[in-house]
């Protein structure tokens, strides 16, 4: 027999992931981050932008871009399972030293 808890966190997912899908597809990722990465990580860093495949987050130090980097694969798992749109690939950049994205003036 399955809990009650259990009906209820499948069911809040289902809201969830449909929310995420009906947003405009540039969006969905920058939504979907903190559900990926968790409140303590979301407090920390900022979904700055999603194209091309890349979501782009900002942090606060080398030391938490080379932690979350280990953990990119978990975190690119989760945010593709909620998005109508994949991400292929989590770019963290250090706060003060963004990087241009690619074809832009530096």
């Amino acid at each position: 027999m399955t809990r009650p808890m259990e009906h209820a966190g499948a069911g809040l997912e289902r809201i969830v992931a449909g929310s995420l899908r009906r947003s405009p597809a540039e969006q969905g990722p920058l939504l979907a981050w903190a559900l990926a990465c968790g409140q303590a990580v979301a407090q920390r860093t900022r979904a700055l932008d999603f194209a091309q495949g890349i979501l782009r987050v900002e942090v606060p130090d080398v030391g938490w871009r080379a932690e979350l980097q280990t953990l990119a694969p978990q975190y690119l798992a989760v945010i593709n399972r909620y998005v109508a749109v994949s991400v292929k690939r989590i770019e963290f950049v250090v706060v003060g030293k963004e990087i241009p994205r690619q074809g832009q003036a530096s």
